[in-house]
């Protein structure tokens, strides 16, 4: 494909910005930072949950069953 010159980019900036328009474009900032500090609230939780004395003052979090079930043992045991 090679390599593209600034042209290039500047057609996909214009495409870009006809598709989306700059209002959603101007938001895509917003939403990225939104995310990564989602990210990094989720990484913060994980290391709280390996370390239960770090944070004594909050309560503990459920966890769900994480039981397996063998598809051929179940389905024997039905017959």
């Amino acid at each position: 494909m090679g390599s593209m010159s600034i042209w290039h980019w500047v057609i996909v900036l214009v495409v870009v910005m006809l598709i989306f328009g700059t209002k959603k474009i101007s938001n895509i900032g917003g939403d990225l930072g939104k995310a990564v500090k989602g990210f990094k609230d989720g990484v913060k939780g994980e290391e709280d949950k390996a370390n239960p004395n770090a944070s004594a003052t909050q309560p503990p979090q459920q966890v769900a069953d994480k039981t397996t079930i063998d598809v051929e043992t179940r389905d024997k045991t039905r017959h």
